[in-house]
């Protein structure tokens, strides 16, 4: 679920989509790994105004660096940064599509925290925010907008602990 946070308004609801992609484990020790990411992520929000639903579908290729903590149990903390690339934006109201990815930079810098779990024959769970920290609206100076996501990922790791 990702939603758009600004300081205009309080009325946006988060969209709940998709995301997929890959990533490689790097073992630094027996509790310490690094992972790179590479995933494709559909992220933006929605509003119901007087005249009917607006909905802003911002689609991002993005690259986390997480850095994890790995419990002897399969239980893994990580944290670290990424980079979202905008791949398209558009805006839905009504039956009008509108390209808006000129509205928008082109890079997005958050900041991820999570969980993880992985079994004993490489199947994993993951949960994780992702905090927008820089503004990724170009039209008006005083409003500011950032990408926030909530995502619950499935993976499977080849070679694993």
């Amino acid at each position: 679920m990702t939603g758009l946070h600004n300081n205009f308004t309080n009325s946006l609801d988060p969209r709940t989509s998709v995301y997929v992609g890959g990533l490689l484990h790097i073992h630094l020790s027996k509790n310490f790994a690094i992972q790179p990411e590479i995933s494709y992520s559909c992220q933006g929000a929605t509003q119901n105004t007087d005249g009917g639903e607006i909905a802003w579908r911002l689609n991002y290729l993005v690259l986390p660096v997480l850095m994890q903590y790995m419990f002897d149990n399969g239980f893994r903390l990580e944290t670290g940064p990424q980079l979202g690339l905008l791949a398209s934006a558009k805006e839905k109201s009504g039956g009008t599509i509108t390209d808006i990815k000129s509205n928008y930079t082109t890079g997005d810098f958050s900041w991820s925290i999570g969980v993880g779990y992985i079994t004993q024959v490489g199947l994993g769970i993951d949960a994780r925010y992702n905090l927008g920290i820089n503004n990724i609206y170009n039209i008006r100076s005083a409003d500011k907008i950032q990408n926030r996501a909530f995502q619950v990922g499935l993976f499977y790791q080849f070679k694993h602990l």
